[in-house]
């Protein structure tokens, strides 16, 4: 949500910021701009649209010479999308991109404009602009220190100043921000693939930490003003991983990656055929004094949070609550210091989750996190963390942090369960083999491509979709509706399939696809009798099951059929055809797949 970047070395500025916003497209955003020092001016050039818009307006406008600079994509929060509304903000002096929400910006505008100030946008950023113009008296540190004093919710901050021409100042809280340093040039970033290709070195920002690039050079305030020294990390991405690598989208590249990443993040966590989590401070006897276990995510990670409390309660005997993060902290959850709370985020930056682990760390609960990226918020705030080798994602739509989620559920559910005595060695081993074998497996469902791409063919003009199933595929059947909603911007809603008759079977029709997940065996023929129900009504009923298993003709018009496991690990092999499903039809319907319209990647606001 949002993307900021800038840049200062010896090279072009403007290709470099548009090379880098470019990097974070899939954040999501609706309008795009920069800010160059050019012969000692700030020039800024901003459009409502996409980064190649921003391109254009600049060459017919004229190309801005310089090498240093900020650059922006926005995702409206604050006034509609427009040229006007567009970052950067300011004025000639002073020039600003912000990602974040300002909570009392209303306050700040109305005591503003007793001081003249005018006001062009319906932004709250601009708010921010003037403020720091209004406190600047020559010295950017100290005015950046009275703003941030003022202001009241999350933010990133790029800044120049044009008594500064070859400086970059930054500040974050809240909201992701990064700091790249290379040979003689620096950057700053919401995150590293915007820089990657220049540079994998980069240092970690604390709340109200003011950076100032100089020179190539990053130099690290404290929120007093005095200089600290930070650990300078190195990113493990490369820029391989930043292209498409020969595939037509970076979603279908990221679900065909499911199986190495799923590898890459269970391997290292077993040792003698068991589930080991020691790396992270996740003793068997700490796992055995817990008597709750939340578990608090939003969107797809939420989905993955529901597969580990199915799991982990049939296994592990330990109840479990699953909670979307914004409603978490509003219903003043009952918690002790008995309990684990488990936050999941592919980015470790969601606001709401973010919140919800600070809130839970209040009433002493033990946090564990579940995030792909190393040194990000939560990761740096939970007690525990466990890191999911996922490697960068940039598809809008999760696919891959999605599995390799779902996988440390497992790890963390077997070791549980055998940690209070629920299943015994042998059985944790059995289960721990059998998710080993996933990856192999995976790579037979990946070759179900066509029949899915030919059952997106028939959804192409749906205009509403069920999905349906009952416990595990259940979870399965939420998380493949969200994935075609996102993406193919079909109305899909999931149900349990024995809620089925209780209301949303009126909607039946044959013009309602209804797609049912039927893999849990103790359970199937329950689904299938469900599947008559919309069958005997009209409905196009699309079967995802074993392979072994016969679909009859009044059950299902189509059956995608898969390899047999465990039925507990079936949802880790159930979710590449529904993924698939979701993005053929986005294709068919000509939609732009890996950023969907309205989304964004990373949400740091509420």
């Amino acid at each position: 949500m949002c993307g900021i970047v800038g840049y200062i070395g010896k090279k072009d500025c403007t290709k470099i910021l548009l090379d880098s916003l470019s990097k974070l497209e899939y954040r999501g955003y609706d309008s795009a701009g920069i800010a160059v020092f050019e012969n000692s001016e700030i020039r800024v050039e901003k459009t409502k649209g996409r980064i190649a818009q921003l391109e254009e307006k600049i060459h017919r406008n004229g190309w801005i010479n310089g090498s240093c600079g900020i650059g922006h994509t926005r995702w409206a929060t604050h006034g509609e999308p427009s040229d006007v509304n567009s970052h950067p903000h300011g004025n000639a002096n002073i020039s600003i991109v912000h990602n974040g929400i300002i909570e009392n910006y209303s306050k700040i505008k109305a005591f503003l404009e007793t001081k003249g100030y005018v006001f062009e946008s319906q932004t709250d950023t601009e708010t921010v602009a003037k403020l720091l113009d209004y406190y600047y008296n020559g010295d950017p540190i100290d005015a950046i220190r009275n703003v941030i004093s003022d202001i009241e919710g999350s933010y990133a901050l790029g800044i120049l100043f044009k008594d500064f021409p070859n400086k970059i100042y930054a500040v974050r809280k809240d909201s992701p921000l990064i700091v790249g340093v290379g040979d003689d040039e620096a950057f700053i970033a919401s995150d590293i693939p915007a820089f990657l290709k220049f540079t994998n070195k980069y240092y970690l920002l604390e709340t109200n930490e003011i950076v100032v690039l100089d020179n190539g050079k990053a130099e690290i305030f404290d929120k007093h003003g005095f200089t600290i020294q930070k650990e300078l990390m190195v990113a493990d991405w490369d820029m391989e991983a930043a292209e498409k690598g020969g595939y037509e989208h970076f979603m279908l590249k990221e679900i065909n990656e499911q199986p190495s990443a799923i590898s890459s993040t269970i391997s290292p966590r077993i040792a003698d055929g068991m589930p080991n989590l020691n790396e992270c401070g996740l003793t068997q006897e700490k796992l055995a004094s817990y008597s709750n276990i939340f578990v608090v995510a939003c969107g797809t990670a939420m989905h993955a949070g529901l597969v580990g409390k199915y799991v982990i309660e049939q296994i592990g005997r330990i109840p479990v609550t699953v909670d979307v993060a914004s409603e978490f902290r509003y219903r003043n959850p009952i918690i002790t210091n008995k309990d684990l709370v488990i936050v999941v985020s592919q980015s470790g930056e969601t606001a709401d989750t973010l919140e919800a682990l600070r809130l839970s760390k209040k009433m002493g609960a033990d946090t564990l996190a579940i995030v792909n990226v190393v040194g990000s918020s939560i990761s740096r705030e939970a007690d525990m963390v466990i890191y999911t080798h996922a490697g960068l994602e940039i598809s809008v739509a999760s696919t891959k942090a999605y599995s390799v989620q779902i996988a440390v559920f497992y790890l963390l559910a077997f070791e549980l369960a055998y940690a209070k005595g629920a299943i015994s060695k042998e059985e944790c081993m059995r289960l721990t083999k059998e998710l080993e074998s996933v990856p192999a497996m995976l790579e037979i469902v990946l070759k179900q491509d066509v029949i899915c791409k030919y059952v997106a063919s028939t959804l192409v003009n749906a205009e509403n979709l069920l999905y349906i199933g009952r416990g595990l595929d259940y979870a399965m059947s939420m998380e493949g509706s969200l994935k075609l909603k996102e993406i193919s911007y079909i109305h899909s809603e999931s149900y349990a399939a024995g809620e089925l008759k209780h209301g949303t079977i009126s909607l039946v029709t044959d013009a309602m696809p209804v797609i049912a997940v039927a893999t849990q065996r103790n359970l199937f023929d329950k689904t299938v009798s469900n599947a008559k129900e919309v069958k005997a009504r009209g409905g196009k009923v699309i079967f995802v099951t074993h392979n072994y298993i016969n679909v009859d003709d009044d059950v299902a018009d189509y059956k995608i059929g898969l390899p047999t496991i465990d039925d507990l690990l079936m949802p880790m092999l159930t979710v590449v055809p529904l993924q698939l499903i979701a993005y053929y039809t986005s294709v068919l319907r000509g939609n732009d797949v890996d950023k969907p319209r309205n989304l964004a990647k990373s949400v740091t606001v509420e």
